[in-house]
């Protein structure tokens, strides 16, 4: 999967203030609209390994307008890149389901009380390599995520970890520290609106 995320001719854009690279695949959501301007999703996402399909039979865009994500955000972290909390906002059927590729990863989360930015986390999630996180409800609304900007989580990052039981690596089950490598993160969501198609 990773060989296609910066396929030949694929927009390739940088993020936000930390330079991360990114695409957008299913089309771009108009900032002032919250209106996705659609474009088909790459059929390696739909058919095979139909990933897609997958995430559809989970059951949690089962309530969203289309039943499935119709689209996915790609982003790249090299080691030391992160992102702010925040969280994802109103132009999305309240789940994601994120596909972390590459590096496991500590996707720190926060307790949303105002406007400001939290500056400690409630609790941390470990992202094993290929493993899906799906984010919903209650989880999806009132608490913020983020990634902290390093290259090393050390034990007392780790310490804040929920779910190191569910692990499937036993290394990582008992990791004193994390050393991080180049990751990528699909996140796949339903955007409700959508702009007709044109042609």
């Amino acid at each position: 999967m990773v060989r296609f995320a910066w396929r030949d001719g694929a927009k390739i854009e940088d993020g936000d203030e930390a330079h991360r690279r990114l695409q957008y695949w299913g089309g771009q959501v108009a900032e002032k609209t919250n209106v996705l301007v659609s474009e088909p999703l790459p059929q390696f996402l739909v058919e095979y390994p139909a990933l897609v399909q997958r995430i559809a039979a989970t059951g949690a865009f089962a309530n969203s307008k289309h039943g499935k994500p119709n689209h996915c955000l790609v982003n790249e972290y090299e080691p030391g890149q992160g992102i702010m909390p925040h969280n994802d906002g109103s132009a999305y059927f309240p789940a994601v389901a994120t596909l972390s590729l590459g590096s496991a990863i500590l996707l720190d989360i926060f307790e949303y009380q105002d406007e400001s930015t939290p500056t400690t986390p409630a609790f941390s999630i470990l992202q094993e390599p290929r493993s899906l996180l799906i984010t919903h409800g209650s989880a999806y609304q009132q608490y913020l995520h983020g990634i902290a900007a390093r290259d090393l989580d050390t034990a007392e990052d780790l310490n804040k970890v929920i779910n190191r039981d569910m692990l499937t690596n036993p290394e990582l089950r008992t990791a004193l520290h994390l050393q991080r490598d180049r990751r990528l993160s699909m996140t796949f969501r339903d955007v409700e609106r959508v702009a007709p198609r044109l042609f």
